[in-house]
């Protein structure tokens, strides 16, 4: 039984708002700034451990934020963003490209 099973158990006049289903909708859509100019997608060794570096985004702290939470998700990866890079642990360079030309974004492959 989960938990709204048990609310409505407890409260069973209820009826949820059109705000409450709004909130869970808004929640699917991404807030990333799509830009212009294209992402720039290579491949490093970086203390040994194999990682997929994203830059030349232009976008906000938050944008950056959603956009590395969106590529770990996908990726099934752990990373990071700093110092307006976005680093995902392995080589996963054609997945991750793939999945910026659905969002909207353009794409260049740097290195082999």
């Amino acid at each position: 039984m989960d938990l709204k099973d048990q609310l409505k158990d407890l409260f069973p006049d209820h009826q949820p708002s059109s705000s409450d289903q709004n909130k869970d909708q808004n929640d699917e859509t991404l807030d990333i700034w799509l830009q212009e100019e294209p992402l720039l997608c290579k491949f490093e060794k970086r203390n040994g451990k194999i990682n997929t570096i994203i830059t030349g985004y232009r976008g906000a702290k938050k944008d950056f934020k959603n956009l590395t939470k969106l590529l770990q998700k996908e990726c099934g990866t752990g990373g990071s963003f700093k110092n307006e890079e976005i680093i995902i642990q392995g080589d996963s360079r054609n997945q991750i490209m793939g999945l910026l030309k659905e969002i909207g974004f353009s794409t260049k492959r740097v290195g082999g």
